[in-house]
């Protein structure tokens, strides 16, 4: 969940940010930035869990260990997948970039609910608990759409 949760609330703060009132809208190029950051973080972040956990043993056993934290770092990059694709049929479609943005942190938002929703439910909370879960975590893409629209 941590992943899915991180990597959504990164894309919806990626695709706030690189909307500029007035510039040029680039969406290919905003796309490759999201995905590029959510590459960036998640190797950031399964390298410095490794730091932080190290054990002793040998380079090799190391190394196994650090290409398995890497690798759980996936689902950050996958959960930006969604926005990196709306990026790229905006581009094609030649979409409205304000448009392109509510969607997107609209589609975002209703993400970070399922998340929590469905992991709630998958550990067991109840369905009134999970759907209470959701809308926490719907909140912080709320809170990226409040701070947008006060930004901008």
């Amino acid at each position: 969940m941590f992943g899915g949760v991180y990597g959504t609330v990164l894309a919806s703060g990626l695709l706030a940010a690189l909307d500029q009132k007035g510039g040029e809208y680039t969406p290919f190029y905003d796309a490759s930035w999201v995905l590029v950051t959510a590459a960036t973080a998640g190797l950031a972040h399964g390298y410095s869990h490794h730091m932080s956990t190290h054990q002793p043993g040998s380079a090799g056993h190391r190394w196994r260990i650090l290409g398995r934290a890497l690798w759980n770092e996936w689902p950050m990059i996958a959960a930006t997948l969604p926005t990196v694709l709306l990026l790229l049929v905006a581009g094609l479609a030649d979409w409205d970039s304000h448009g392109v943005t509510a969607i997107g942190l609209g589609l975002n938002t209703a993400m970070l609910f399922a998340w929590g929703a469905f992991v709630a439910m998958r550990v067991g909370y109840g369905l009134g608990s999970a759907l209470l879960i959701g809308v926490a975590d719907a909140t912080i893409g709320l809170a990226i759409i409040v701070a947008n629209a006060l930004i901008k």
